[in-house]
């Protein structure tokens, strides 16, 4: 079996049935622990699996794997994609506050004041903003369509219920920003979709992790965004952040901005949405 990219569970799958019964129930238990595999020593996993070392060394070279280190690196391959692997144990929470207060030292630092009031500026004075996020990438991006929508109209989430990102970005030109908020693991046609708005002369904000640095000089802001962790799942707390930062900067940009929080505000109490207690 080649090695390749192929994730771990296709490979099983798709040698399974060659697999001695012994071999199966090693599988089996590497199936059972694929969201924390890396975490574990070989021997341990053989105890798992109540089978022996040799056993499941076998099985990782039927699965293509020279031995279990060569299973690991496969591992740290797939997280570098964003796959929700551990691979070493779980971070302690002085380790995870640590390494967060790295990423939002690191997004920090590379902010511009003059860029971020261009941007708010834009924000504030454009036709139609429109946010897109798909994927793990919907958070932050309803989270900034939350907040600007308090402040100014014609925000939209995009796709909306329903819609294709075609219904909601066709007609959109130089009057209007896009912000488009895309972390690993990336909605299909990402580069595609930005190309297409900046030809139609659409200001474009790409809010993105380090894999689509290559987009950065293509669009009109580019602000990159670390996630890195220890842990399983990548950290959304930099992109998080620096939301409510182009938040602020365009309530302060907008001179209607309170009339406007005070008439939502009345019709809250109007429709009785919201509860005060």
């Amino acid at each position: 079996m080649k090695a390749g990219s192929t994730p771990l569970e296709a490979r099983i799958t798709d040698g399974y049935r060659d697999l001695s019964p012994q071999e199966r129930r090693a599988a089996d238990a590497l199936l059972d622990h694929l969201g924390d595999l890396g975490t574990y020593r070989a021997t341990e996993l053989a105890a798992l699996a109540g089978v022996s070392k040799a056993t499941m060394s076998r099985l990782f070279r039927k699965l293509g794997y020279e031995d279990f280190e060569g299973l690991r690196e496969h591992l740290r391959v797939q997280r570098g994609r964003g796959l929700p692997i551990a691979v070493d144990p779980s971070p302690g929470l002085r380790e995870r506050l640590e390494q967060e207060v790295k990423n939002l030292e690191k997004v920090y630092s590379t902010l511009d004041d003059t860029m971020l009031d261009d941007v708010a500026d834009a924000l504030a004075t454009a036709r139609d903003v429109v946010v897109v996020g798909r994927r793990g990438s919907l958070g932050p991006a309803t989270q900034l369509r939350r907040n600007l929508i308090q402040v100014r109209g014609r925000v939209h989430l995009a796709p909306g219920p329903g819609q294709s990102l075609a219904d909601d970005l066709v007609g959109l030109g130089p009057e209007d920003v896009v912000v488009v908020v895309s972390i690993r693991r990336h909605a299909f046609k990402v580069a595609a979709m930005v190309e297409s708005l900046l030809a139609d002369g659409v200001r474009v904000l790409l809010l993105a992790d380090s894999s689509l640095r290559h987009l950065a000089s293509a669009v009109t802001w580019w602000i990159e965004c670390p996630i890195t962790t220890e842990g399983a799942f990548d950290s959304m707390v930099a992109p998080v952040s620096v939301m409510g930062a182009l938040s602020d900067r365009v309530h302060g940009a907008l001179d209607g901005a309170a009339d406007r929080v005070e008439a939502i505000d009345a019709r809250y109490a109007l429709l009785r949405e919201i509860d005060e207690g």
